[in-house]
């Protein structure tokens, strides 16, 4: 039986179609991966698979349980890490999990241990009688997963759970993921971060509510129509400023300190690049074919999709 399953799950708000017809199933023990940008539908996809929101249209089933008809049942399968994790700070960290302990119904017995495991499990431990609101951000994300997993749920949904978490608490944070996988959780997480994508088993690309594609990171990657010339200058805004002018047909990103310029025609469009940079005496130290990132995907397909 899979995990979760959609059957062209479909919510309308209006004349906005924020989820078009999802379908897709994501199996037990799965680390499965939402990925799009702000308003692609990852937050409403969520709340509907939580049973918190009904969807106008189609179906989804958790664990097997209807998310509309069985909605309470629902509740006892799942652990659900929302944007803005419901934390209350003027309670400590021990008192917010004692809290959703009590939320869920936790026995008083054999709870202590349950929270002390938590608590280490997020490495927590030396901040118990801390007041959540002065947790740091990275800390407070434990803090709710901590919570989120009070229950000892079979599927966790995280919705951009490191979200303006710095790097470091990001990788602490997954770490606990795999962790959780160990331990034959279902995991969901929607995310914005590409790097983080690239975690997941599997991972669907969603925007403007459709699923466009869904697939293994490396599957993913053969979709990438062209090649992806990976450029280092220097000057990389100057750069980009001039090939977005020069080079119509290519879609021109900045990385960091490198361009990524798809094409269709590596050997043509490079030599077209080294002209213009030296043309406007713009240095350029590297010029190559590289892999193509999740991002670099996602930008084919929307380029696709979008047409000429």
């Amino acid at each position: 039986m899979d995990a979760i399953s959609t059957d062209n799950l479909t919510k309308r708000f209006g004349d906005l179609t924020a989820v078009d017809r999802l379908t897709l199933s994501v199996a037990a023990g799965e680390l499965f991966g939402l990925v799009g940008s702000d308003g692609a539908g990852k937050t409403t996809t969520m709340r509907m698979l939580t049973g918190i929101m009904d969807p106008t249209e189609g179906t989804a089933r958790v664990m097997g349980r209807h998310t509309v008809r069985e909605s309470e049942g629902l509740k006892e399968e799942i652990g659900y890490m929302s944007q803005r994790f419901g934390l209350y700070p003027d309670l400590t960290v021990m008192e917010n999990l004692h809290f959703y302990a009590d939320i869920y119904g936790l026995p008083r017995r054999g709870r202590d241990e349950k929270i002390n495991r938590l608590l280490a499990f997020s490495n927590l431990t030396p901040f118990g009688k801390r007041l959540a609101g002065n947790l740091s951000g990275g800390m407070k994300q434990k803090l709710g997963l901590a919570c989120a997993l009070i229950h000892t749920p079979k599927v966790l949904f995280l919705d951009e759970p490191t979200n303006g978490v710095d790097p470091v608490s990001r990788r602490d944070f997954w770490r606990i993921l795999y962790q959780l996988l160990r331990e034959g959780v279902t995991v969901f997480v929607a995310t914005a971060y590409l790097d983080e994508a690239d975690r997941c088993n599997r991972v669907g690309l969603i925007h403007r509510g459709k699923l466009l594609a869904c697939d293994t990171p490396d599957n993913l990657k053969g979709l990438m129509r062209g090649t992806i010339l990976e450029v280092l200058t220097p000057s990389p805004r100057q750069a980009a400023q001039l090939l977005r002018e020069r080079l119509e047909r290519e879609s021109v990103g900045i990385f960091g300190d490198r361009l990524h310029v798809m094409t269709r025609n590596a050997t043509e469009t490079g030599t077209a690049i080294e002209a213009i940079l030296r043309g406007e005496g713009v240095p350029l130290q590297s010029l190559r074919p590289i892999e193509p990132s999740l991002e670099d995907v996602l930008v084919s397909v929307l380029t696709e999709e979008a047409g000429p």
